[in-house]
Order: C-alpha cells, then sequence, then structure tokens
C-alpha cells in the first residue's frame, strides 16, 4: 500500500484545481439537482449540466471528486439526487447500504487507461508483461490515484501488477487525490509519467499520451450512473434520464468517453 504521507494534502489537490470533492457552502445552499460525478467527467459533465439547463430542464449543481470520497459523502447524508462513478465498486458499496433508488443503476460510459508524460519529455515504452517502466522513468516520480479510493487508482495498479511492473515502480509513485489531481502532477511536472485516463489526456495541452495499458491488464473501466434514494425528485430523474439521452451523447463522445448505453 502506498503510505498516506507520500499522498498530496487535500490542500494542494484543491490548489492545483481539481479535487473539489464535496459540496462546499455554495453548492449546499444552490438550487436545483445535486450531482455527485468521478473527477474524470468534469468537462463533459459541465457541458450536459450547462445544456440541460439551458434547455429549460431544470439547474443542477456538480461536486467532482473520488469516487469513493464522494460515496461516502453520500453515505453520510449529503443531500444528492444522482451519482456517476468511475467504477461500479462504489455504487455497489452504496446500493448494499440500500441507499440508491431500486433499478436505477445503468453502466453509462467506458473508458481506457494511459500513461502520460510532460509534453516535451522523450520517454518512450511498450506497456507490456515486465516493461522497463522505472528504467524509463530514471530518478522521476509517477503519478498515480490513490488505489484504496479513486477508480483510477485501482485500476492503474491493478494494471501494473497483471503486467509484473508494480514491484519495480512502487518506490516511484506519488499519490493523488483523484485522476484530475494526477494529471495535474504531469502537467506540472512534479511527475515524469502519470495513469490518467484517455479522457484526461485528451483535455490536455500539456501532456502527451506515452502508451495505453491493454485491455486486458485491468478491470473493464465502466462508468455506472444511479439515482440517490429519497433524493430522486423529479428534477433529479429528468437529469438522469439526459445523461443517457442523445444531447448528452453527443458530449461524451465528444470528450472521447465511450458510451455503454
Amino acid at each position: 500500500m502506498i503510505s498516506k504521507r507520500r499522498f498530496l494534502s487535500a490542500a494542494l489537490a484543491l490548489a492545483i484545481g481539481f479535487g473539489i470533492g464535496g459540496l462546499g457552502t455554495g453548492a449546499a445552499q444552490a438550487q436545483g439537482t445535486v450531482v455527485f460525478a468521478a473527477a474524470s467527467t468534469k468537462d463533459a459533465m459541465t457541458d450536459i449540466g450547462n445544456a440541460f439547463a439551458a434547455s429549460g430542464k431544470g439547474k443542477v449543481t456538480f461536486s467532482f471528486g473520488s469516487s469513493g470520497d464522494l460515496a461516502k459523502q453520500i453515505e453520510n447524508g449529503a443531500p444528492v439526487g444522482v451519482f456517476i462513478s468511475a467504477d461500479t465498486k462504489w455504487v455497489d458499496y452504496l446500493a448494499k447500504k440500500n441507499l440508491l433508488v431500486s433499478g436505477s443503476t445503468k453502466n453509462l460510459l467506458g473508458n481506457s487507461l494511459v500513461l502520460v508524460a510532460p509534453k516535451d519529455s522523450t520517454m518512450s515504452i511498450v506497456l507490456m508483461e515486465g516493461a522497463p517502466l522505472a528504467k524509463a522513468l530514471g530518478d522521476g516520480k509517477l503519478a498515480l490515484a490513490d488505489p484504496d479510493s479513486v477508480p483510477a487508482g485501482r485500476y492503474g495498479k491493478a494494471a501494473l501488477t497483471k503486467l509484473g511492473i508494480w514491484d519495480q515502480v512502487s518506490s516511484h509513485v506519488v499519490g493523488a487525490k483523484d485522476v484530475r489531481a494526477t494529471l495535474a502532477l504531469v502537467e506540472l511536472g512534479e511527475a515524469a509519467a502519470g495513469i490518467v485516463y484517455a479522457t484526461d489526456a485528451a483535455i490536455s495541452k500539456k501532456v502527451k499520451v506515452v502508451a495505453t495499458f491493454p485491455e486486458s491488464s485491468h478491470p473493464k473501466i465502466v462508468y455506472p450512473v444511479a439515482l440517490v434514494k429519497d433524493h430522486d425528485t423529479a428534477e433529479a430523474k429528468a437529469f438522469y434520464d439526459y445523461m443517457a439521452g442523445p444531447e448528452a451523447a453527443a458530449v461524451w463522445q465528444k470528450y472521447g468517453f465511450i458510451l455503454l448505453h
């Protein structure tokens, strides 16, 4: 397990701009449906929310962060209408606690896992069994989201382990609060490389994709969406349906997500 001391502090994650991770005062007081969404959906979800509001269907307020952190906040009573996770683990967690509307969970999106490096990096590697990733990193760090609470980190560690690379690179790992904080570490040059989703890499002009992890090296990347029990208002249901509709589909595809529904 990666030492907690090596993880970014919450303050740093917030400072680099992507790990909102929960309802702040403004969000709690905002009108409309509250949506908790995996950090990797931030850009697409913001566009979808704006289009939903512009169509006169209602208003949504977002909180983006790691799926695990968001799920724990829902468990603790956060007034959330819709939850979209970057893996099935945290939706299943809430379902087992009877916190989701029965039958509302559906697999909405898919994604790919990639290794990124700063735009000017000369790193070159093929991600296969036994690949010399530690050598490629040299004295540099490998940014990875917390595998205990962040799906991207869990997928990343699973892939490195399956390829027999984890033991050689674990000492290089620097942890991040969520996948967008991981991306930021690479953008800032604080890490020589990082493991993120293909959609995260696509929105950044400061990193490049060095290699894509084989799909067989990690669990299938699935983004399920569900309605939260006792907060499934008509507006929440309308946005839940809108997320899987044709207008939203165009946005998801624009940002590189794979449509599963």
